[in-house]
């Protein structure tokens, strides 16, 4: 009987542990509420699919530390359910470890389940072979699609409930979401896109689980669903009822990367301002999108043209290192509102004007709380205020926050996060003196056949669509045809000179003559069809037109996206360069190939088929698979490879996908600046970099792919390149800077919640290593007066103390961190009234 009553005290003991930490989510006109009490919270996106399960717990704790309460992400459903009732949770797809870890991290998940989830994602996230179910019609009010998207969204919350994992339950999830960015293409939908979103919402809510739900950009969402806004600022934002909170599910931090275009990034001034905003105007729930955006593995991207990297200029960069000062100075601004979250949770905001473009907004309560957001959202012009009888300095396009209604803990605009400069170190990929398999030691290859070469091709009368007749298992479809040319062909007169017209609804394509690559044309990601004029030589008699169609990820956002075609529509014509003769070819029997012969060899793999390996390697010709093998680069560092020296097309290490490079893909010369100024409104072309080079150079390959040695790589590439010449490259820290000047406020940790620190204290200079086994080693730059420029390219100004290096080095070599008062008392006075600063340059070691 003992052992029977510890078994009966060990079952309730595990009963009570389950079950006591299950917690009520509700919410109010303010915010969300957990367990009775009102919460302002702070998110950031991260798309387990596009990082790996070893990355994923420091993701998680580096979110953490920057302050986040919450962790979003989408759910794939392509990824999930490939082939219909057939899933994959495993790798990289695994929803539910991911899920754990956030809450083995004490943070909570919001799943936007949609299913749609548009995320620059191929097909927005659908599996395309919803496409092909009879008469199915995709984000409308169409029984078959309802069918299946209630399906999988049930299957996905079942999936949770088994788990455990919603709050109701004792776990991490206290939001979802369902349908995404509706509300902005309903309207196309016609009559169909109400019923449709109300079907959709009480779908959801009948699935029970116990926490609310949301819809982005959806200004009709039925009750209860709560209506949110995405964009770059949200503080007009107000929700469609007085009952729901103001809610924040997408601030974009950057902007995602498009092969053929220059790289996005958006200041973290600007951000902090449109986060501050926010939270004055009344938010309470603000995520970012993206805060580590990381990779688009394999053939994951969508757009079309969006480039592998999903870096996303996001807080923590693809490789998982956080970008300094964007990581920094975000967290400070988490730390200021959190210093104000009793007050923000007690009342409504009482917004008053200081003045044109001034604006103040005061969470007072009758015991005594206070809290007070100054705004200056004039574009250009600085401002000083009067406010509660004290005067306080606003940049331009800033927010000072003040947590007891009186001391600026911060102002967005003035950044007290150290800058950290990252660099790729490059490693040829000849030079391995440990291994004799080093990567190019020795490439073999294979040559992808060109036109047909597999058993399952067909012929059809005319020009196929490529989407409906790949299903999207390849980026390629081959049209090829064998025509007779007469002698006596007029366009043959111009010295056997004929041009090819090719039209396509995209994305890229290249013509081969006679077995030889004649030319390509390529579209883009702001109008993927390409219409290209290729001047070729036929001859008299037979001559062979093979055309590779080649998608770039398919679209995925917009009205009836699902819809947007592919591949040669036509019209092919033969054109005459003088006489204005031609032959129409878009009707004529043509004979289709669906991939390539190489990828039903299966060739990524590098195991299988015989690799040619002799002394001379072909270089800069078309349609070639390459293989080596190597070892992986010393070191724990992220690693990449650089693809500068290839053409276009796809790499897999040790069998899985990197993705597709290109690099031959140049962006536009014009539109990049050196700098940017975060004053005035943001959009996605306001600050871009990387101008006239190669959209995507590097290309990152996750350390938990790789073996010590042994390694096998692998390249399919298209147009020509020259795979020994291709490198690693390592990332890792430079430089570490920061520049503090007399009117900063304290760093916010110095800040206590009662906001009584004393004002006596200096701004203060941080610097700090961030690996633990690292030391300052040296310093590179240290002025106290009127330093000028910035981190990597400091100089000194007109005055600056003679003092300031050696202070600094005995501050700051030989330790972890260091910190230095920002003050005349500290350095003396170079420049008597004169606003001053302290810039810091070091290197860690």
């Amino acid at each position: 009987m003992r052992g029977r009553t510890n078994i009966l005290v060990l079952f309730f003991w595990l009963v009570t542990v389950t079950t006591s930490f299950a917690a009520t989510v509700t919410y109010d006109h303010r915010a969300i509420v957990i367990d009775g009490k009102r919460r302002v919270l702070i998110s950031g996106s991260i798309h387990y699919p596009r990082s790996t399960p070893d990355m994923w717990p420091d993701l998680i704790q580096k979110s953490k530390d920057g302050g986040l309460d919450v962790i979003e992400t989408y759910v794939f459903w392509n990824l999930h359910e490939p082939v219909k009732n057939q899933y994959n949770f495993e790798g990289r797809n695994d929803l539910v470890k991911f899920i754990k870890l956030v809450a083995e991290a004490g943070l909570y998940v919001h799943l936007r389940i949609g299913p749609y989830v548009c995320a620059e994602w191929n097909y927005g996230g659908f599996p395309l072979w919803l496409h092909f179910i009879p008469g199915i019609k995709l984000r409308t009010d169409n029984e078959p699609f309802k069918t299946e998207m209630k399906r999988f969204t049930a299957k996905i919350v079942e999936m949770m409930k088994q788990e455990n994992l919603y709050a109701s339950q004792g776990g991490p999830i206290i939001l979802s979401q369902i349908e995404n960015e509706y509300g902005s293409i309903d309207s196309s939908y016609g009559a169909a896109a109400k019923p449709y979103i109300n079907w959709a919402a009480g779908m959801a809510v009948s699935l029970d689980t116990g926490v609310p739900w949301v819809m982005c950009q959806q200004s009709d969402a039925p009750d209860p669903v709560i209506n949110t806004c995405n964009g770059f600022y949200c503080d007009q934002f107000t929700p469609n009822s007085n009952k729901k909170p103001k809610m924040w599910t997408e601030n974009w931090t950057g902007w995602f990367l498009s092969f053929g275009g220059a790289v996005p990034y958006r200041p973290v001034e600007d951000i902090a301002f449109a986060v501050a905003r926010f939270y004055q105007r009344g938010g309470t729930f603000q995520n970012y999108y993206m805060y580590h955006g990381g990779t688009n593995f394999g053939r994951t991207t969508g757009g079309p043209f969006i480039a592998t990297s999903y870096d996303y200029d996001a807080p923590i960069d693809e490789y998982g290192h956080v970008r300094q000062p964007k990581w920094g100075h975000l967290r400070d601004v988490h730390k200021a509102i959190k210093l104000c979250e009793e007050a923000l949770i007690a009342t409504d905001p009482t917004i008053s004007s200081l003045g044109p473009n001034l604006e103040a907004a005061v969470y007072k309560t009758g015991s005594g709380l206070c809290a007070a957001f100054l705004a200056n959202v004039d574009t250009k012009s600085d401002a000083t205020v009067n406010f509660n009888g004290n005067s306080y300095h606003l940049p331009a396009w800033s927010v000072s926050i003040l947590p007891d209604c009186k001391n600026v803990v911060l102002n967005t605009a003035k950044i007290n996060s150290m800058t950290v400069i990252l660099s790729f170190m490059h490693e040829s990929l000849n030079i391995n003196a440990d291994s004799t398999e080093a990567i190019g030691s020795g490439w073999s290859w294979i040559n992808e056949p060109v036109g047909i070469s597999k058993a399952d091709a067909f012929n059809k009368l005319g020009l196929l669509e490529q989407i409906n007749t790949t299903a999207d298992k390849s980026d390629y479809l081959w049209y090829s045809l064998s025509t007779d040319i007469k002698g006596d062909e007029p366009f043959l007169q111009d010295g056997l000179q004929t041009v090819l017209h090719v039209e396509s609804l995209g994305h890229a394509l290249h013509a081969f003559i006679n077995g030889k690559l004649a030319g390509s044309g390529t579209g883009n990601s702001g109008n993927a069809k390409v219409k290209a004029d290729i001047p070729i030589k036929v001859l008299p008699g037979k001559n062979t037109i093979d055309l590779l169609s080649l998608t770039v990820g398919l679209q995925n956002y917009g009205a009836f996206f699902d819809l947007t075609g592919a591949g040669i529509t036509g019209p092919v014509k033969l054109n005459g360069l003088k006489n204005g003769s031609s032959i129409d070819l878009t009707s004529q029997q043509w004979t289709y190939q669906v991939g390539l012969k190489g990828e039903d060899l299966g060739l990524p793999s590098g195991s299988s088929s015989p690799w040619v390996s002799q002394s001379t390697l072909p270089k800069n010709q078309p349609l070639i698979w390459y293989k080596t093998n190597f070892d992986a680069p010393a070191g724990n560092d992220p690693i990449a490879l650089d693809f500068t020296v290839m053409g276009k097309g796809e790499a897999w290490v040790n069998g899985q996908s990197i993705g597709r490079y290109w690099p031959a893909y140049v962006s536009p010369n014009g539109g990049c600046t050196d700098s940017c100024n975060y004053r005035g409104p943001y959009n996605s072309n306001k600050c871009q970099k990387n101008c006239g080079k190669p959209s995507q150079q590097l290309y990152h390959v996750p350390r938990s792919w790789l073996q010590p040695s042994g390694n096998i790589l692998v390249l399919f590439e298209e147009i020509g390149g020259d795979p020994t010449q291709l490198a690693f490259a390592t990332r890792q820290m430079g430089s570490l800077c920061s520049h503090v000047s007399e009117s900063h406020s304290l760093p916010v940790d110095m800040w206590g919640s009662d906001s009584k620190t004393p004002r006596t204290l200096s701004p203060t200079l941080s610097l700090g290593c961030p690996s633990p086994n690292q030391v300052i080693s040296s310093i590179k730059f240290a002025s106290f007066g009127t330093p000028q420029g910035s981190c990597g390219s400091f100089s000194h100004g007109r005055c600056s103390s003679a003092r300031a290096l050696s202070i600094v080095q005995k501050a700051c070599v030989g330790s972890t961190s260091c910190s230095i008062g920002v003050s005349t008392s500290t350095f003396g006075d170079p420049c008597e009234g004169v606003m001053k600063s302290l810039a810091v340059e070091v290197s860690c070691t």
